[in-house]
């Protein structure tokens, strides 16, 4: 087993409407953050690759253009942008491009928060890939 991993980094703004008054997350603040897409499976014997890393470049840039100097609550899946959220929206967009997607990790670097997310749950609440 092989995994492969791709980071890009982007600069947005959010809010979440409902927290209480006065909660420093309440109004419109911005982070840095950092997206890890991971795939993982067997190398081609014939490429030696899992997955031509310059399609995952060309898709994280796109997903870079959509989501950078951006306000988050704006964009169309991300009306609610936790790291979670945000997380979960990559992962749907890269999914049907890469099958051996395995996770999508967003970062705030700055306050060491983060989130790891390993795809949809397969009926009966486990994981997909084992």
């Amino acid at each position: 087993m092989m995994e492969l991993f791709q980071e890009f980094r982007f600069d947005a703004a959010h809010h979440f409407a409902d927290m209480p008054a006065g909660h420093r997350y309440a109004g419109i603040h911005g982070h840095s953050f950092t997206a890890r897409i991971t795939v993982a499976g067997t190398t081609d014997p014939n490429t030696g690759f899992l997955v031509d890393l310059g399609r995952i470049e060309q898709a994280c840039a796109a997903l870079r253009e959509q989501l950078d100097h951006r306000y988050l609550n704006q964009i169309e899946g991300l009306t609610l942008p936790s790291l979670e959220n945000i997380a979960t929206w990559i992962w749907r967009r890269l999914e049907p491009q890469f099958p051996q997607l395995a996770r999508v990790e967003v970062r705030r670097d700055g306050s060491g928060h983060g989130c790891v997310y390993h795809g949809p749950l397969a009926a009966g609440g486990v994981p997909r890939r084992g």
